[in-house]
């Protein structure tokens, strides 16, 4: 049986009810796939959000305590946050969608003795499938039929390479897995390269071994986002201190004044100063611009955590067909027996290069659906082979398990001689050659050489032949052309993304299906680190502790299996390593989940892959996994900065509470006064630092500690010491005013503005973790000069217009007092770069 008549069959299929039942029983032929998350849907899921929900509860209960303004400012925010999540996530939910083949896969069965192309959905257990080239698979199935049927199961395997198909014997019990040649099952997902075969489907949908897979995800904990738990932590501790705070202003101001509700209200204004509610603006408004800001370089967003977390990536975890290369078989090296190696860029003008070439796509498929034919046809029509004119092709030998290579047989016209080229397995070749002695002995030393260094390697003959052209292709007298080496190329710039990698300290670790000396050969043409190579039979014998210590020191995996996938992530996770993994195929899907960030591969990707992922790379540019680890560390550098200024900025305010009513004084400011220093605050923290540049030499620097905590014990003490000076000399200010009996409303305006002074110090400051005062100064920041020129707006027209200052019971100040507020101000910033010298950079 050959291809050409592989439809011609005795089979009569199922029946049309027989079909119906079948359906039913088992429902259609698909994976599951989650329901499309809707914008309503999206926003409840955001709402739902513990630290975006405690900011909408915050602003109603200021609403309720009759704090508008406050109340608007949160409420403003969280509408924001809202906004930006569901744009960004409906984008990404639109992209995601039209990545999808929403065509299912057409199949090509029998039924009630017909043979009818149905919906790949609507294939059942029983089905006769009738296999021809460029088809994709739709179902598990027994070969029962195969004339030279070859089948590219990547997608399962992450072998690059097509396995052969041979029939098997139609009974129960007929196993085997993905990958290998000469078993006789199929799998849904391959795509038939060469020849044909006929299968009876054995199982669909979710009971297929890519249904298996993707059902294996619902096991695998990909555990809560660090940053939401450790800001949680955070929110409730700040919260208790405030509380606490405030219920001792309230008795400090009672037991003073015998005016109870006075301090009570004095109380409500020190809460409404000290309550946490800028963590989650951060939190929630830095992550949702962190997932715009990296959609614009291609990168989508499924979780948002994931961005930060991309700055603490210690091991990027990396498939290699169709991520770390093209996917897309290449000539690479060609090998002649009289001129040695001849790499394929220098060998355009040699004639027997030329030949070589010119056979090779004469011995595959004249419109080829096989990776290997694919690559032959292009590399001739790269060399520029010259057109061999009208010829036919009028016979066809197939590969057969005893002799592993292909012959085609053409007619040229005017020509009596027919034309025989051959292409296959080195040694079928040499065999069909009749090579003997040195011959042999130097094609078998180059089938050696290249094999090392991670090639396909095929030979090529021809011969001239009378007579009938089906004679079979061992009695003709070939002639050795030469050996042709084939690679799956790098993707453009992978190189370039490791090296950028491995100066920013992450480790690039390569798992794939492919042969070890493949993925060897990829690995060091990639740049990875070292030459071991671990397999994934060695994975499986190994015990956890075992495997937990090779992880350690091995960079290249080959030959794993899915299961073997998730165990190296799981070990490199429990070793301490914060694990990006990327992958495309189905057979990556489970380590996709598993690892602490999951990236697919967008156009090449499957659903199941991109399901199972944190982030989308949309165009399959690994080089992006590179901006994404970028803009994560600028992300967190960032809300590192935001916190260390509120923790600073609490400090002043709190204590300008507490102080006048330890001295037996009226407080000095009140709700309102609190509301316009939020008006600065809440704005800064959310916009001015999320649009901080990054720091300089930001992927040249090792990543993050893992255990390192957010709120770490050296930021909140440098915030607390900046916010201590700024107590000291703004309690200074006050306590020379009291002194001195300047009067009330001119001592509130004198220390409320130098507040708002120091407050500009500490945004300046805190702008950069570099101890020089110049990259406090002088960092280009938009959003800042927008927000400092309103600060500054606001405070001219305050203290200008006499209506506004009755409004807010403060005065005038005279150009002295002025002075004193530049000066505050300046000698601060000052002050407060002196204590990034003495403690050094927090990064």
């Amino acid at each position: 049986m050959t291809a050409s008549n592989i439809r011609r069959h005795p089979f009569t299929g199922l029946s049309s009810q027989q079909a119906r039942d079948g359906l039913l029983r088992d429902g259609p032929n698909e994976l599951p796939r989650p329901p499309r998350r809707t914008p309503l849907r999206i926003t409840l899921d955001v709402v739902r959000e513990p630290m975006l929900a405690m900011l909408l509860v915050a602003g109603a209960v200021y609403l309720l305590l009759g704090d508008r303004t406050e109340a608007i400012i949160l409420l403003v925010f969280a509408c924001f946050s809202i906004l930006v999540t569901i744009v960004q996530e409906s984008r990404t939910e639109n992209v995601l969608e039209s990545l999808r083949d929403l065509a299912a896969p057409r199949a090509l069965v029998v039924r009630d003795g017909e043979t009818v192309r149905i919906a790949g959905r609507d294939v059942v257990v029983g089905d006769i499938l009738v296999l021809d080239e460029g088809d994709r698979i739709a179902a598990d199935g027994l070969l029962l039929e195969a004339a030279e049927l070859q089948v590219d199961e990547s997608l399962l395997t992450g072998e690059s390479v097509p396995v052969r198909k041979r029939a098997g014997p139609d009974e129960a019990g007929v196993t085997a897995e993905p990958g290998g040649d000469d078993t006789p099952i199929v799998f849904a997902g391959a795509i038939v390269t060469h020849g044909g075969g006929i299968a009876r489907v054995t199982a669909t949908g979710s009971r297929s071994s890519i249904g298996r897979i993707g059902h294996s995800l619902a096991g695998v904990d990909a555990g809560a986002p660090r940053l939401q738990t450790e800001t949680g932590r955070i929110v409730r501790i700040c919260a208790a201190i405030g509380l606490a705070v405030a219920a001792l202003v309230v008795a400090l101001a009672g037991f003073a004044s015998g005016d109870w509700l006075g301090a009570l209200l004095s109380g409500i204004a020190t809460a409404m100063s000290l309550l946490p509610e800028e963590f989650p603006v951060v939190l929630t408004v830095f992550l949702a611009m962190g997932a715009w800001r990296i959609g614009r370089v291609g990168v989508l967003t499924r979780r948002a955590s994931a961005i930060e977390t991309m700055g603490a990536v210690t091991v990027l975890c990396t498939d290699k067909t169709g991520t770390l290369t093209q996917n897309r078989m290449t000539v690479t090296e060609l090998w002649l027996p009289d001129a040695g190696f001849a790499p394929m860029a220098t060998t355009g003008c040699e004639p027997a290069a030329l030949r070589l070439l010119e056979t090779s796509a004469l011995a595959s498929a004249p419109v080829p659906v096989d990776p290997m034919e694919s690559a032959f046809h292009a590399a001739a029509q790269m060399a520029a082979v010259p057109d061999g004119g009208e010829r036919a092709l009028v016979h066809t030998h197939g590969l057969r398990p005893d002799l592993l290579a292909m012959s085609n047989v053409w007619q040229s016209p005017g020509r009596t001689a027919l034309t025989v080229a051959s292409k296959g397995a080195p040694e079928a070749i040499a065999g069909l050659c009749r090579l003997e002695g040195a011959a042999l002995e130097a094609m078998q030393a180059a089938v050696e050489d290249m094999a090392r260094r991670g090639m396909r390697v095929l030979g090529v003959a021809v011969a001239e032949a009378e007579g009938d052209p089906a004679r079979p292709h061992e009695e003709h007298a070939f002639t050795l052309l030469g050996l042709a080496g084939l690679s799956d190329p790098l993707r453009a710039g992978v190189t370039e993304a490791i090296d950028q990698c491995r100066s920013a300290g992450v480790r690039v670790v390569m798992i794939t299906g492919d042969y070890a000396a493949t993925a060897r050969a990829i690995a060091r043409d990639a740049g990875i680190a070292g030459e071991a190579v671990l397999t994934g039979a060695e994975v499986a014998a190994m015990s956890d502790g075992a495997l937990a210590a090779a992880v350690a020191r091995t960079s290249v995996f080959a030959r794993t299996r899915p299961e073997q996938k998730l165990r190296i992530v799981a070990a490199l996770k429990a070793a301490g390593a914060v694990v990006a993994m990327t992958g495309d195929g189905v057979n990556d899907a489970p380590a996709l989940k598993a690892a602490d960030i999951g990236i697919a591969m967008g156009r090449r990707g499957t659903d199941v892959a991109r399901e199972a992922s944190a982030l989308v790379l949309v165009e399959d540019d690994f080089g992006a996994i590179v901006a994404a680890i970028r803009t994560g560390r600028r992300i967190y550098d960032n809300i590192r900065k935001a916190l260390g200024f509120i923790f600073g900025v609490h400090v002043p305010i709190a204590g300008l509470a507490i102080l006048p009513l330890l001295l037996g004084d009226p407080v000095i400011f009140g709700p309102v006064h609190i509301a316009l220093l939020e008006m600065i605050i809440d704005p800064v923290c959310a916009l001015v630092f999320e649009a901080e540049r990054e720091e300089s030499r930001i992927m040249s620097r090792p990543p993050r500690d893992p255990a390192e905590r957010l709120f770490s014990t050296a930021m909140v003490a440098r915030a607390l010491g900046q916010g201590g000076l700024a107590l000291a000399v703004l309690g200074g200010i006050y306590l020379w005013g009291a002194a001195h009996a300047v009067a009330v409303a001119e001592l509130r305006t004198l220390v409320f503005f130098a507040l708002v002074a120091s407050i500009l110090a500490l945004i300046l400051a805190n702008r950069s973790f570099h101890t020089a005062l110049s990259h406090a100064v002088l960092r280009g920041n938009t959003t800042f000069r927008y927000v400092l020129g309103f600060v500054v707006a606001a405070a001219v027209l305050i203290l200008a217009v006499p209506g506004l200052r009755r409004l807010f019971a403060l005065t005038a100040l005279a150009p002295g007092e002025l002075a004193v507020v530049a000066f505050t101000g300046a000698a601060l910033l000052v002050a407060f770069e002196g204590t990034k010298r003495i403690g050094g950079s927090l990064r």
